[in-house]
């Protein structure tokens, strides 16, 4: 009858039992093992309860006329290390001194700054003598000019002798004319820009549908002509092209135009005077006075 019962549980244990057993035998487990790792060094606790007893002056049975001192923790368990500065005081230390040692005021690096810009600006003037005397001829001739501008040494090829009109091609007869050029060129230190110039008549053939690459094709022809002499360094050469946009003249005259079509070889030197630090500075005023003592 018993058997027959709705009422009755079935036989056996429910199926969540086993798990909630495994849960509760590893909980178990894991609390064994925190009592097992929760040992307490008896001698260490006492020396610590100590300390602190010594450090927040808790008095002891000692005679009334002392007075409980108070003592450090860290200075009884640990032995003082040797400080050092840290980077922010070293780098502080360190520009004060040189400031000092050097004290160069701000009208003396200017000084020299402007003789050092006038030395090279006479050294480029210099060259460019050196250029206009060896195309002397083709200068009477009006095929080329020199002339400077600050730091520039400007070679100005024009158009009558060295290109037909709309063309990119140079005369057989310039050539020679290119060959003096190239060597000043080699002569010299600096970047060398070879630019293109036209008027301000557009231009449109097969060959070139605009100023923009007649200029730029005029300025390549030069360039490579300089190139085929293995003493000019590729890395110095630097292709530009204006067209009509930076005349020298007002386009409004036969003449003037053709004062504008010209490309132009710019021996560019570098600013002396730019990173001119402090320190440079002080060096160059005492190798001055120690030159002026000698003399």
């Amino acid at each position: 009858m018993a058997e027959d019962c709705p009422k009755c549980p079935p036989v056996g244990a429910p199926l969540w039992l086993a798990t909630f057993a495994d849960l509760m035998s590893l909980l178990m487990c894991f609390f064994v093992l925190l009592l097992s790792f929760a040992t307490m060094d008896a001698n260490k606790f006492k020396r610590m309860s100590e300390s602190m007893m010594n450090a927040f002056g808790v008095q002891r049975d000692i005679p009334a006329d002392q007075t409980p001192m108070g003592t450090s923790i860290i200075a009884q368990h640990f032995s003082p290390a040797q400080t050092e500065p840290t980077l922010i005081n070293e780098v502080k230390q360190s520009t004060n001194q040189e400031t000092t040692e050097l004290d160069v005021t701000v009208k003396e690096m200017e000084e020299v700054k402007k003789q050092i810009m006038e030395e090279i600006i006479e050294q480029i003037e210099d060259q460019a003598e050196q250029i206009k005397e060896s195309l002397d001829k083709e200068i009477e001739q009006g095929l080329v000019t020199v002339e400077t501008d600050s730091l520039k040494i400007i070679i100005r090829i024009n158009e009558k002798g060295s290109f037909p009109s709309g063309s990119a091609e140079l005369k057989s007869g310039f050539e020679p004319v290119m060959k003096k050029i190239t060597q000043s060129v080699n002569d010299t230190d600096g970047t060398v820009n070879v630019a293109g110039h036209t008027d301000n008549i557009p231009i449109s053939t097969d060959w070139f549908r605009s100023n923009w690459e007649l200029s730029a094709s005029r300025s390549v022809t030069v360039a490579h002509f300089m190139l085929k002499n293995k003493k000019t360094d590729p890395k110095r050469i630097v292709i530009q092209g204006y067209a009509e946009t930076q005349p020298l003249v007002k386009n409004d005259s036969a003449r003037n135009r053709a004062i504008n079509r010209r490309v132009e070889i710019i021996i560019e030197q570098e600013d002396p005077t730019l990173g001119l630090g402090q320190e440079k500075v002080a060096e160059i005023i005492q190798q001055r006075e120690e030159e002026k003592a000698v003399n």
